[in-house]
């Protein structure tokens, strides 16, 4: 008799391997999978749970979100990780930096990042890891150490940052990131961020492939000159005036500056983060004929899959990029579809009410930028990409397989042997209605407020411990930092 800790019976697997899903039972042993096959022999089980025809995707690796941007990091990290749950993540990447919001501190990262670890120590839901920005020249020469002795293989650039606010116009961004006097945080200072993290990969050789940077790409001087076109226009309000505010060229022009970039210091692994817009994917896709050596990844977010200028729920939209209009949406769907998006992620940023919106409420420039939205990733992708002719594997290799692979988490990402026990048991047949007030999230409103799915998630397992039963989120919170790779 074969002693598991768990069998999940009779549900469809779902792995990136194939297509369509495979009726199969899953058997887990210390938090790892050790066999998925039909008919397994659950008499010296410890818990037996009927999946009941269900689809088990593996655990959703959302590779974009933002702990403790407008809320404390230790609440982010115990509230939202249960929004993760509802959503069928199980291993979040949260980016982090210095500057104004998150920690409000400056200084080395030396200093910085064991305070961040100490916050979110033992409170999340789900397994997490941390993407770090540099922002000044002392940065870029930790970024060994980080790699080393805190297992952060993922840096970032905003390429906006040196001239342009976080929600629009911006006076002084010096003192908004905290930089140190006399450096600037410019197209020079994205170079040398390439180069640290080239020679970081050249002094690890053997994880080098998923040491990597991504890029927030867009264009302060063409966001600042069509701010104040369309301010003195005053014709478009709302998300129609801020997505003409930082139009979809913006983005293909930082796309192209970030690419030529690399290609200059040598640096192949490169993320496009959330692109919204035909110009902007356009804009990588010649960027990769362009540059055939650099292995770029593309990310779009579920928020740019799902709503549009016109059909998210009022000003709490606003994102940075924006929200686009319904024919960017159909675009990014056309590479979705044609396998040109590698990852799709939720960019959660929980922001409440009181800090959303400004006074008038409706003044989108006044809004704060960002929304929360894990716990609609799964249940989204599931719903709309069955919809247009999206497989369930391929589901699957855009929620949790590409992004484990990139970003250096080997036991994530299938439902299969040896992997983690991460699974999310999902009814494809289940049809609601999104409402904010049924999100664990702190998040008081949503911009998908009234939208239909037709799936939802049910049950989450993380390595083999279920997290969300029949929807509802439970227990004490079991959620690692994952210092990546995981298993060096």
């Amino acid at each position: 008799m074969t002693e598991y800790d768990l069998v999940v019976t009779g549900v469809r697997v779902v792995t990136d391997e194939q297509d369509e899903a495979r009726a199969a039972d899953i058997a887990v042993r210390d938090g790892k999978i050790v066999e998925v096959a039909p008919g397994l022999d659950t008499a010296g089980a410890r818990e037996v749970v009927d999946g009941g025809g269900k689809l088990a995707f593996p655990g959703v690796v959302d590779a974009h979100q933002h702990w403790g941007i407008y809320n404390p990091l230790d609440e982010d990290a115990s509230v939202e990780s249960r929004a993760c749950a509802q959503g069928g993540v199980t291993s979040a990447l949260t980016y982090m930096r210095t500057g104004q919001y998150y920690l409000n501190k400056g200084g080395s990262y030396a200093d910085f990042f064991p305070e961040v670890l100490e916050r979110t120590a033992n409170r999340a839901h789900v397994d997490y890891a941390y993407h770090l920005a540099p922002m000044s020249k002392g940065h870029i020469a930790e970024i060994p150490d980080l790699v080393r002795e805190h297992g952060v293989t993922s840096f970032k650039v905003f390429m906006f940052y040196g001239g342009h606010g976080l929600h629009g116009r911006s006076a002084d961004q010096s003192s908004f990131l905290m930089t140190p006097e006399g450096e600037r945080y410019d197209y020079a200072h994205f170079e040398f961020v390439m180069r640290g993290v080239q020679e970081a990969r050249e002094r690890f050789p053997d994880i080098a492939d998923q040491i990597s940077l991504s890029l927030h790409c867009e264009t302060a001087e063409i966001m600042t000159a069509y701010t104040q076109l369309v301010e003195e226009a005053g014709e478009l309000t709302g998300l129609a005036a801020y997505s003409a505010s930082r139009p979809p060229h913006s983005e293909g022009l930082a796309v192209s500056i970030a690419s030529y970039l690399a290609h200059e210091t040598g640096l192949p692994t490169i993320n496009l983060l959330h692109l919204s817009s035909r110009k902007a994917v356009d804009a990588a896709v010649r960027m990769g004929r362009a540059f055939p050596h650099i292995d770029f990844r593309r990310e779009v977010t579920v928020g740019h899959l799902l709503a549009d200028l016109t059909t998210a729920h009022g000003p709490g939209g606003k994102v940075n990029p924006p929200l686009r209009p319904r024919e960017d949406v159909e675009a990014l769907w056309e590479y979705v579809l044609d396998g040109t998006v590698d990852w799709v992620v939720s960019d959660h940023a929980c922001c409440r009410e009181e800090a959303k919106f400004g006074e008038p409420k409706d003044d989108v420039f006044l809004a704060k930028s960002g929304f929360g939205g894990a716990e609609y990733l799964l249940p989204g992708m599931v719903t709309e990409g069955t919809r247009r002719g999206l497989s369930l594997g391929r589901i699957a290799a855009l929620t949790a397989w590409n992004p484990a692979r990139r970003y250096g988490l080997p036991t994530k990402g299938r439902l299969a042997a040896g992997f983690d026990a991460d699974i999310a048991l999902v009814d494809p047949d289940h049809t609601w209605t999104v409402r904010a007030a049924d999100s664990e999230s702190a998040q008081e409103y949503t911009p998908f407020e009234g939208f239909e799915l037709t799936a939802r998630v049910t049950d989450t397992f993380l390595r083999g411990t279920r997290v969300l039963t029949d929807g509802k989120v439970g227990g004490e919170p079991t959620g690692r930092y994952l210092h990546r790779p995981t298993g060096r």
